[in-house]
C-alpha cells in the first residue's frame, strides 16, 4: 500500500513490525505518536511478556549549507506539533516494510526505512538520499524509556544517561532491572544528555487516560547523508542480538539483514505476512498473540484466530506447537482464558476457551490428514479433549456443566464467562447466565469431535442436537434466542437480536441449525447487523443499542458488545450465507465480492496490511479499539481458503 498527504496521511494510519517474540515496532503514518503503546523498540524480556518500552522514538533533522529541515514531528501538550518535519512528507509505502519519501525544500528527496528483524527484539532504521547533491548533515537523536508498555514515562533523578562505546555500537542501562539498549550505528556519536518533557498521546486523552509523558535523550548521531547512507540499529541487548550485530560494520550488517528480511517477507502474500506477525514464541512452543498493542495470548482469541492464521495457511507445525503449548493447561475441564504477565497464576474464567480449543484440535487433525502430514501430538491432544469434555459434562468452575436436556449452563451473578465479557468494577454488562446460544454451538461441536475418540458422546450429542432447536427457536421472530434458561431459570429467554445465533449455521465445523429456519436467521442478521466492517453485536433499535465507541473506560466498555461491529464475526456470517445457499461456486464466488473483499479493502483504514478489532456500529463505522487484531484477520484467511475452496465442506449434525 503507498499513501500519499492527498490519501490521508495521518495519524489514524497506524504500522507495526512484529518481531515474533511479543515486541515489536509501531507508529503512526506522520511518525506522530498518539499511543504511549507507539515505539521504535518494544521488547518482550520473557517471550511473548514481560514487555517494555525502551527506544520510543527519536528526533531527526537535515542540515544543508541552503537550510535546516526537520524530518520529524512529535504532539506537545498541551496539543502543539512541533517540529513541522512531518509537512514534508511525500508519501509512505507500508510493504515489505514502512519506507517514507520526504521531499525537502530544495528538491532534496530523502527516503527513510524501519523494519524489525523476525526472532530478534531488533529494529532497523536507515536514510538515504534519493536525489540532490552536496553536503548534508543528518542528525537523530534517540528518545528512551525503559518502562512497561502500560506506564509511561517521566523525568527523573535516576535515569542514567551516560553510554558505554565500543567502536560503532553504544550500549545503555536506563535502569536496574531494564534490560539493557544497544545502538548499532554507522555514524558519529556524541554525549548530549537532555530530558525532552510533556509528549501528549491524544489516543490516551481519547480513551479518559494518563497521556503525557517525558522522554530521555543521551545525546545524538550524526552523517553525512552525502557520502554515505545513514543506519542506525536499535535492540534490546540479548546474546542473540550481539551475535548478530558482532564481526561486521553496521553497514554491512544492516545490508545482510535487510536481505534476509526481504526474502523472508517475500516467501508469502501480504495478507499471511501480516498472519504471521501474531505467531509468536512463549518459552519452547508457540502462542498466538491477541492483538497489538496491548493483547497478550488470550485463550479464546488463540484457538479461533489459530483456524485462519495456522491452519488455513498451511502453518501446521506453528499449529500444532501452539496446541500442544496449551494443552498443560487444562485444569477442570477448563483452559485459561489468558496466560498473564509476571508470574501470576493463569486466568480460568471463560466457558467457551476451551470449546474453542476442540474445535482448533479438530481442524488441525483434519487438515494433516488432508494434506497427508504425519499427526503429530495426536494423542497429547486427544486427551486435552477427553479432559474438557469429561470436566464439562461433571460440572466445573462458575457453574458450567452439563443440564440433563443435553445443553451446557454456565454462569453466576457477577461473572462474565462468554466472550461478550465487558466488566466495569461490579457492572456485568452483558452477563449471558444460563445457556448462551454460541455456547450450546460450540458444546455440540465439542460432543461431534468427540464421538471420534469415544462413542461415549454419541447419546448426549443426539439429545442435546433435537433440545437445541426445540429450546432456541424463536418462532415470531424467525430468529434464534440469545440465552435460554437465563440465570438458570428454566424456560426464561432473552430475545436480544445478536450474531451470536450465527454460530449454529457457520463458523464451526458442523452445521447445527439448517433448512428454512437457517436461512431465515442468515437473512435476518444480514439485514439487521451487517456492516461492510463485519457484524454489529447488537441490532440497531434494541433499548440497550450504542452505535459509536468513544469516551472513558466505562462508556466504551458499556458500547464493547452493545452494537459495536466486530470483524472475526464475518467469518460465521458469511460461512453460513454461502451454507444456506448451497455452496456452489457461483455462491462462493457471490460471497467473496459481496463480503470478503469490501471487509478486506479496510485493511489500509486503521492499521495498515491488518484489521482493527471492532468499528463503530452507526455509520460511517469508524476502526476502534486495537488497530491489529489476530482473530479478525484469521477469520479472513480462514474465508479466503473456504471461497475459493474447490469442495468446500459442510458437515450437517445429525439429528
Amino acid at each position: 500500500m503507498r499513501f500519499t498527504p492527498e490519501d490521508g496521511l495521518a495519524d489514524t494510519r497506524e504500522w507495526l513490525e512484529a518481531d515474533g517474540l511479543g515486541g515489536f515496532a509501531m507508529g503512526t503514518a506522520t511518525g506522530v505518536r498518539t499511543r504511549r503503546y507507539h515505539a521504535v523498540l518494544l521488547a518482550a524480556a520473557t517471550p511473548p511478556t514481560g514487555r517494555m518500552a525502551l527506544v520510543q522514538g527519536v528526533e531527526a533533522w537535515l542540515r544543508a549549507p541552503s537550510g535546516h529541515w526537520p524530518l520529524t514531528s512529535h504532539r506537545y501538550a498541551p496539543d502543539v506539533v512541533y517540529p513541522d518535519g512531518a509537512r514534508r512528507i511525500e508519501s509512505l509505502e507500508s510493504e515489505p516494510w514502512p519506507t517514507w519519501t520526504y521531499r525537502l525544500e530544495n528538491g532534496t528527496r530523502i527516503r527513510h526505512e524501519l523494519f524489525v528483524v523476525r526472532d530478534l527484539p531488533l529494529t532497523v532504521l536507515t536514510w538515504r538520499v534519493l536525489s540532490g547533491a552536496g553536503e548534508m548533515r543528518l542528525s537523530v537523536r534517540p528518545l528512551l524509556s525503559g518502562r512497561d508498555l502500560h506506564a509511561l514515562h517521566h523525568e527523573n533523578g535516576v535515569f542514567r544517561f551516560p553510554g558505554v562505546q565500543s567502536g560503532e555500537q553504544v550500549r545503555w542501562q536506563p535502569y536496574d532491572g531494564v534490560p539493557a539498549i544497544v545502538c548499532a550505528s554507522n555514524g558519529g556519536w556524541t554525549e548530549s544528555p537532555d530530558w525532552f518533557r510533556n509528549f501528549l498521546y491524544t489516543e490516551e486523552r481519547d480513551r479518559g487516560l494518563d497521556c503525557v509523558e517525558d522522554l530521555a535523550s543521551p545525546g545524538l548521531f550524526e552523517w553525512d547523508l552525502g557520502r554515505e547512507d545513514a543506519v542506525c540499529v536499535f535492540a534490546q541487548d540479548t546474546p542473540d542480538v550481539r551475535a548478530a550485530l558482532a564481526g561486521a560494520p553496521a553497514a554491512e550488517t544492516v545490508t545482510v539483514l535487510r536481505s534476509l528480511e526481504r526474502q523472508r517477507r517475500a516467501t508469502f502474500t501480504p495478507l499471511e505476512r501480516t498472519a504471521a506477525d501474531y505467531v509468536v514464541r512463549r518459552g519452547s512452543g508457540r502462542t498466538i498473540v491477541a492483538g497489538y498493542p496491548w493483547f497478550t495470548d488470550w485463550g479464546r482469541d488463540t484457538f479461533i484466530a489459530l483456524r485462519g492464521l495456522c491452519v488455513a495457511t498451511a502453518r501446521l507445525d506453528a499449529a500444532r506447537d501452539i496446541l500442544l503449548e496449551w494443552s498443560g493447561a487444562v485444569s477442570r475441564g477448563m483452559l485459561p482464558n489468558r496466560f498473564v504477565d509476571r508470574d501470576e497464576p493463569p486466568e480460568y474464567n471463560s466457558v467457551d476457551a476451551s470449546l474453542w480449543y476442540v474445535v482448533a484440535v479438530h481442524d488441525y487433525l483434519r487438515e494433516c490428514e488432508r494434506a497427508g502430514r504425519p499427526l503429530e501430538g495426536q494423542d497429547r491432544l486427544c486427551r486435552a479433549v477427553r479432559e474438557i469434555l469429561e470436566g464439562y459434562a461433571a460440572g466445573t468452575r462458575y457453574g458450567i456443566r452439563m443440564d440433563d436436556d443435553g445443553l451446557l449452563a454456565a454462569g453466576e451473578p457477577g461473572l462474565q464467562l462468554t466472550w461478550m465479557d465487558a466488566k466495569v468494577g461490579d457492572w456485568v454488562v452483558t452477563p449471558r447466565v444460563g445457556k448462551p446460544v454460541e455456547v450450546q454451538a460450540l458444546w455440540l461441536n465439542a460432543l461431534a469431535v468427540g464421538c471420534e475418540i469415544s462413542p461415549r458422546w454419541s447419546g448426549v450429542l443426539g439429545r442435546a442436537r433435537v433440545t437445541f432447536e426445540e429450546r432456541f427457536w424463536n418462532e415470531p421472530g424467525g430468529y434464534l434466542y440469545d440465552v435460554v434458561d437465563v440465570d438458570h431459570v428454566r424456560g426464561t429467554v432473552d430475545p436480544s437480536f445478536r450474531p451470536n445465533q450465527l454460530f449454529a449455521i457457520g463458523g464451526l465445523p458442523f452445521q447445527i441449525l439448517r433448512g428454512e429456519r437457517a436461512r431465515r436467521v442468515v437473512d435476518a442478521v444480514e439485514a439487521r447487523l451487517w456492516t461492510p466492517f463485519g457484524p454489529r453485536s447488537l441490532a440497531p433499535g434494541s433499548p440497550a443499542y450504542t452505535g459509536r465507541y468513544f469516551g472513558g473506560v466505562r462508556e466504551r466498555d458499556g458500547a464493547y458488545h452493545q452494537g459495536t461491529v466486530w470483524p472475526w464475526l464475518a467469518g460465521a456470517l458469511i460461512e453460513a450465507w454461502v451454507r444456506v445457499r448451497g455452496a456452489t461456486s457461483p455462491v462462493r464466488a457471490e460471497a467473496r465480492e459481496r463480503f470478503l473483499v469490501p471487509l478486506l479493502e479496510h485493511r489500509g483504514q486503521a492499521g495498515l496490511g491488518h484489521l482493527p478489532e471492532i468499528a463503530d456500529g452507526d455509520a460511517p463505522h469508524a476502526a476502534r479499539g486495537c488497530p491489529f487484531q489476530a482473530w479478525s484477520i484469521g477469520e479472513a484467511l480462514r474465508l479466503e481458503k473456504l471461497l475459493v475452496a474447490a469442495e468446500p465442506e459442510t458437515v450437517h449434525m445429525a439429528r
